[in-house]
């Protein structure tokens, strides 16, 4: 709007940009003046306008003839355009093989098709469909500028400017040398074109400069007029009106008593539902009723006490368009169309005589109204109403607005004041917009975004962020710019304790360069999971990128010995040519080999250059991150006789995230950074992390004229969102049950968009509010944006920010701090946050930038402790950890460790033993612990697969023996045990579900722990002879996550790191895990699946290509091996499987040590009548 003076003196000026051409002006008043008195007085200057006006009836159009001599380099086209009709060609030229450019309106929309004919089939972006306005039926001038280059296009509708460029050689501008203006003539052309012809005004038209309408008038012969044309533009006399609330209404007085019901009208909304039109009957009747319900028409006969019977007719009418509509009563028949079309008329048989009422309202009720159809449960009808009909006597709005017929209440006459709120569309990332009378929805389904507007990722913007939130290894969909314009790719995350982010590629198999016919092939193309704009993302935020490359090369070299000249290179990013290899600098031609100075011949700095008769290599690191990725290699020196070669590029890598860890500490009240004025009129948000011990303090502030935004700490609880966007201050606010205040990183989202705002801290529930209806939407900012502080330097920040993030860009805070006083780059302390991630007993250590979890005295491996560490037991093997050399160990490394001291006379009186194992092997001893008093603790597999611990904390006394019979455990599945003593109470868990608790009577106190030992117990280590029994089979299969206390045996077997107090007997293999081993995999070692063999580099490609005949020979015979070992390993298989389940049960002649062990181990072992044993 446009304020005006406050005073009877003053005056306001008003300039508009860009001026308005309009041959009259209506004011619309918006708001009283605060005293309660409204006047108006205006001047309003201009400057006469020249306008040439053509109309069109619907069949008429111009047909325009150039002159074959002109050919021109551009094609600009302007004119303006009035109608009330939704649908018509503006104008039209077609060219050879298919090729056409068309402007049409259709469904009010304006649509450039333009078709590149052949072209297309080269260069698939040629065509081209552009979908400009809405509602241009609304008998209002537009205008249209339209500039055609070769391969380019420009459309400016109303001021607001199109643009599009395709790719290729191909010129739009190679048309026939006719053009058509308000339709099309079939004769000659190519396709037939079904679209309607143009009803309604066109000014001003003018193509490369002709007035194509002045021509006409005075009847040009290039321009031929076709059908009937007038050079003016009559003013339609139609009426509209707007039901500007669901609670509007238009009383109109009908003729009583008839026996007939007649009512016309044409609609447009929005809304998918809404009660246009109720009338009660004479004589009780019923009412008649028509509403509109999830975009259709149902006309029914509502009476008092029961529901009315009814039809339905159209479908899709809240689409915005005009939609006509005609019901009608007669005797004891109810009809209605929709769209004067046949097939929508809908009829229903009531049995009644109908006489109409005397009186009709179109929209809601009043209050005081108590007609059945105003109970109706829908709200009134929100839209535009026009060409109004009762009784076949057309209503005069006029006179209404007047107040000399009918009432009404929340109307605009005269005016359709319907609104596109999906033009322009603030659905972000594709999210499809939908809309009613009030305001518009986003519909994300089919987007990785999510938020009223589609402007948040589903995902993190880097491997590093999916990693502090404990995730393992795998592929993830990264957004690296967050809520901005790149949308997520697929990468794989490497979760070590460096994360790694590895982009994948189209040619990461061995690609050669000259086929076995000699023919020299094209350069590959690489194509990655993401695109360079995201790849390039990618690599900005990373600490590191390196791509490996390896060349194979026979007779063929990287450069030429006499100058230098690069015989090889690769393509990088930017398009541009790369000769370096390897770590070197740019343009420094040296391979690793030449760097490390080992090269095959020292007089070169790469092996290939040694141009030998045999095949050698060169694999070298590229690590300059701004010329990553590799899109294409080039190697040319394969034209000399028997020269060949090949390449094989590996996918990009990058290391960590410089934008998750950068920060700053604030260390005074008066301190703050500063950067550009931030820039996120229609959709804004902030993201970051921040600690604090502090009890309040503002984390970001911008400031405009009278807008503003800001996110602070306000107190201890309280984290708070406020901005102004011209409405009025607005605030959103996030409390917590815990203060925020606790040293710790807390993350802080907050977002502001044309629908609402809302503020997330942590986990804790979203807070949002919703935008005012019709309000202002644009945030307005010229200050520059403090952080950690404020303009006035009061309520400053005391701690520190991470990761802030606006709109999905990052700030550089560790730059700005460098130099700024009281404020110090980074910030240390990461483990009162992620200490967490540390799981299984594993040490949170500190770095600079982030964590990593020490797993030294855990039983787990990984990141974060997470990863069980397992062993493959074969026939015989042990490993017998001793605590006495654990202790000596832990101690010289740690003095302060807090692993506990194991000693000769260290007495324990609770441990917790963890142990996961699978077998199919029965009798089984799992585990053993050993003290030099003669005390042991023991964890069997029984003969019927069941579980059994015997605890023994006496030596005078016999065996605590506890049989839990909860399954067959011996079922080459795997299982959990874990076991916690308390003194004499001793708790079991198996499998995480099912809990037992027992009693020891055999003593408390565990003293003097000797070993530990995991498979076969040498005699020399058995203190009983039951267990002598067993253990003489030790275990077969596989065990993982074992510990005892702080001891993690198989850890110290099987992973380096100092001296380990351990041993290992027989064949102890390490194993990914126990849970995803193959069945079949028994006592040989288990290759993970889709590791290759290693190639022989004397032949790079022997399977590159099938054409070669030996290549053929070489492949047949590999496939041959490959099946025979195959066959091999499956018998192999076969026999350990039947071995191993029935070896038990064999009875053959044999050794006879081997039978009498056999017999022994069938044997069920007879318990004493002194020891004590339970089964539970």
């Amino acid at each position: 709007g446009f304020p005006g003076n406050t005073n009877a003196d003053s005056v306001v000026h008003y300039r508009l940009h860009p001026p308005v051409e309009a041959r009259f002006l209506r004011f619309l008043p918006v708001a009283w003046n605060p005293k309660g008195r409204i006047g108006m007085r205006i001047e309003v200057y201009g400057c006469a306008y020249r306008s040439e006006i053509i109309n069109f009836d619907g069949e008429s159009f111009l047909l325009y003839t150039l002159k074959k001599s002109l050919s021109s380099t551009k094609d600009v086209i302007s004119l303006k355009f009035k109608t009330r009709q939704s649908d018509g060609i503006l104008l039209h030229r077609e060219g050879q093989n298919g090729k056409r450019m068309t402007l049409e309106l259709v469904k009010g929309k304006l649509i450039l098709f333009l078709n590149a004919g052949d072209a297309t089939l080269l260069f698939p972006d040629a065509h081209v469909n552009l979908t400009l306005g809405s509602l241009l039926d609304d008998q209002h001038w537009h205008s249209i500028l339209i500039e055609l280059l070769s391969s380019s296009i420009n459309v400016t509708l109303d001021r607001h400017t199109h643009y599009f460029q395709a790719k290729g050689e191909f010129s739009y501008l190679d048309l026939y040398h006719e053009i058509s203006f308000g339709g099309i003539s079939g004769h000659g052309k190519s396709v037939a074109f079904l679209h309607k012809n143009f009803h309604g005004c066109l000014e001003n038209l003018y193509y490369n400069g002709m007035d194509i309408i002045d021509s006409s008038k005075k009847h040009k012969p290039q321009i031929l007029i076709m059908g009937n044309v007038s050079f003016s533009c009559p003013q339609l006399q139609t009426v509209p009106v707007t039901l500007l609330t669901s609670r509007s209404y238009l009383a109109l007085p009908g003729a009583s008593g008839e026996n007939k019901v007649s009512v016309s009208f044409q609609f447009r909304t929005w809304n998918r539902a809404g009660l246009l039109l109720t009338s009660e009957l004479q004589h009780g009747s019923g009412t008649l009723v028509l509403v509109l319900n999830d975009g259709k028409l149902k006309l029914s006969l509502s009476q008092r006490g029961r529901s009315g019977s009814g039809v339905t007719a159209g479908a899709g009418l809240n689409d915005g368009q005009w939609h006509s509509v005609s019901l009608s009563a007669k005797k004891n028949q109810l009809s209605v169309t929709v769209d004067s079309d046949p097939a929508s008329v809908a009829h229903f048989l009531v049995p009644m005589q109908i006489e109409s009422g005397d009186i009709y309202y179109l929209g809601g009720c009043p209050d005081n109204s108590s007609g059945s159809g105003c109970e109706w449960p829908l709200l009134g009808f929100q839209g535009c109403l026009r060409l109004l009909s009762i009784g076949d006597k057309a209503v005069d709005l006029i006179s209404v607005q007047q107040g000399a017929l009918g009432s009404f209440r929340d109307l605009q006459i005269d005016s359709c004041g319907i609104a596109d709120r999906c033009l322009p569309s603030y659905c972000e990332h594709g999210g499809e917009c939908s809309q009613s009378w009030n305001t518009f929805s986003c519909d994300c389904t089919d987007t990785d975004y999510l938020g009223a507007t589609c402007h948040s990722s589903l995902y993190e913007q880097s491997c590093e962020a999916y990693k502090h939130r404990g995730n393992s290894s795998g592929l993830y969909y990264i957004d690296s710019d967050g809520s901005g314009p790149l949308g997520p790719s697929l990468v794989y995350c490497d979760m070590t304790d460096t994360t790694w982010t590895s982009v994948q590629h189209n040619g990461s198999h061995l690609t050669r360069v000259k086929s076995s016919d000699g023919e020299s092939l094209h350069p590959v193309l690489f194509n990655y999971t993401a695109s360079l704009d995201q790849l390039q993302a990618i690599i900005n935020r990373a600490d590191h990128c390196q791509q490996e490359l390896t060349f194979h090369c026979k007779n063929s070299r990287l450069s030429s010995p006499r100058d230098g000249t690069p015989l090889s290179w690769w393509v990088g990013r930017t398009n541009e040519t790369h000769s370096y290899w390897g770590s070197s600098l740019p343009d420094a031609q040296k391979c690793t080999c030449g760097l490390e100075g080992n090269c095959l011949d020292s007089q070169y700095y790469c092996n290939c250059d040694a141009d030998r008769n045999e095949w050698t290599s060169d694999t070298v690191v590229l690590s300059q991150k701004e010329h990553l990725p590799v899109t294409q290699v080039v190697m040319t020196d394969t034209g000399r006789p028997h020269s060949e070669a090949a390449y094989t590029l590996g996918p990009l890598l990058c290391r960590g995230d410089n934008s998750f860890w950068n920060s700053a500490s604030f260390n005074t009240e008066t301190s703050y950074l500063h950067f550009p004025t931030f820039h996120g009129e229609i959709s804004a948000d902030v993201s970051f992390f921040f600690k604090t011990t502090a009890s309040s303090g503002v984390f970001v502030e911008n400031l405009g004229i009278s807008d503003f935004i800001r996110l602070e700490l306000r107190a201890p609880t309280e984290v708070t969102f406020s901005f102004d966007v011209g409405n009025g201050p607005c605030e959103v606010t996030v409390q917590s049950p815990t203060p925020f205040n606790d040293n710790r990183w807390h993350h802080v989202r907050a977002e502001r968009n044309v629908k609402e705002a809302l503020l997330q801290v942590d986990q804790l529930p979203r807070r949002t509010q919703p935008a005012p209806p019709d309000g202002h939407i644009s945030l307005q900012l010229n200050s520059q944006l403090f952080v950690g502080g404020t303009a006035t330097r009061q309520r400053g920040f005391l701690g520190c920010i991470r990761s802030l993030q606006l709109n999905g860009v990052t700030l550089d805070l560790e730059e700005r701090a460098t130099k700024t006083p009281g404020v110090e780059p980074g910030c240390p302390g990461h483990c009162s946050s992620y200490g967490h991630l540390c799981r299984h007993g594993g040490k949170c250590r500190e770095k600079p930038r982030g964590i990593v979890c020490d797993c030294a005295f855990s039983a787990y491996a990984g990141p974060f402790c997470s990863n069980e560490i397992s062993a493959y037991f074969g026939t015989g093997s042990s490993v017998i950890y001793n605590f006495q050399e654990h202790y000596n160990y832990t101690l010289s490394k740690n003095s302060s460790s807090s692993v506990a001291l194991w000693h000769g006379d260290v007495t324990l009186t609770r441990e917790i033993i963890t142990l996961n194992f699978r077998t199919t092997e029965t009798p089984s001893l799992l585990l053993y612990v050993s003290s030099f008093h003669e005390e042991y603790l023991s964890v069997i597999l029984a003969q019927n697969g069941s579980l059994q611990i015997r605890y023994k904390l006496d030596r005078h006394q016999e065996p605590d023996v506890f049989n839990f019979d909860f399954k067959n455990m011996a079922d080459g599945h795997l299982h959990q045990v874990k076991i916690n003593r308390e003194a004499a109470v001793v708790f079991v868990e198996v499998n995480q579900s099912v809990k037992r608790q027992v009693i020891l009577s055999s003593g408390t106190e565990f003293n003097a722990i000797k070993s530990l030992i995991l498979g076969l117990i040498l005699g020399y280590y058995l203190k009983s002879q039951e267990t002598e029994v067993r253990s003489h089979h030790g275990v077969t299969g596989c065990l993982s996550a074992v510990s005892f206390g702080g001891a993690a045996p198989l850890r110290a077997a099987l992973r380096s790191g100092g001296p380990a107090p351990v041993t290992v007997r027989g064949h102890v293999a390490t194993s990914s895990t126990c849970g995803a081993e193959a069945a079949t995999c028994r006592e040989r070692r288990c290759v993970a699946g889709g590791r290759s063999e290693p190639t022989d580099e004397g032949e790079p490609f022997v399977n590159a290509d099938g054409s070669d005949s030996a290549v053929i020979i070489g492949g047949v015979i590999a496939v041959v091996i490959f099946v025979l070992l195959c066959i091999t390993a499956i018998a192999i298989c076969v026999y350990q499987q039947r071995w191993f389940y029935q070896k038990n049960n064999s009875k053959k002649n044999g050794d006879n040590v081997e039978t009498s062990l056999k017999s022994e181990l069938n044997v069920q072992i007879t318990v004493n009548e002194s020891q004590k044993e339970y089964f539970f």
